[in-house]
């Protein structure tokens, strides 16, 4: 099973989302949730790799349709994204803004990978997922 750290990809989704007019940089995106996860007492890992596996996870998200090139009307520089539709469906999954909003994570983890484009928009057509009913 592929396991993924679900709040950095939720991290750089919002940072997709609200990416207009500047450049996507997962680097200094990991930096920031590590010390957001610092702030909170919590234990960040190892910040080469977690820069890392957000540079991975940029690679694959792109690659797998959940973020695309943002088009020049639309702030892009070349060097920056928009969330599509599956992209948009992730990141209201893991929401962590949302209280007691687990269930749809446990859902992912239970893939084999979640992130898999198949895979994903089936469970997204579910919408007892995000409800905990599945």
């Amino acid at each position: 099973m592929t396991t993924y750290n679900w709040e950095l990809i939720e991290r750089l989704l919002h940072e997709v989302q609200n990416g207009a007019d500047h450049n996507f940089t997962p680097r200094p995106y990991a930096e920031d949730h590590a010390a957001a996860k610092s702030a909170q007492g919590e234990a960040p890992g190892d910040l080469d790799k977690l820069k890392a596996l957000a540079c991975d996870y940029e690679k694959l998200l792109l690659d797998r349709g959940f973020i695309e090139p943002r088009p020049q009307d639309e702030g892009g520089t070349g060097e920056n994204f928009r969330l599509t539709l599956r992209g948009s469906s992730l990141l209201s999954l893991l929401d962590s803004g949302i209280p007691g909003n687990d269930h749809p994570i446990k859902v992912l983890n239970d893939q084999q990978d979640a992130l898999d484009p198949a895979t994903f928009d089936e469970l997204a057509a579910k919408p007892q997922i995000a409800h905990g009913c599945v």
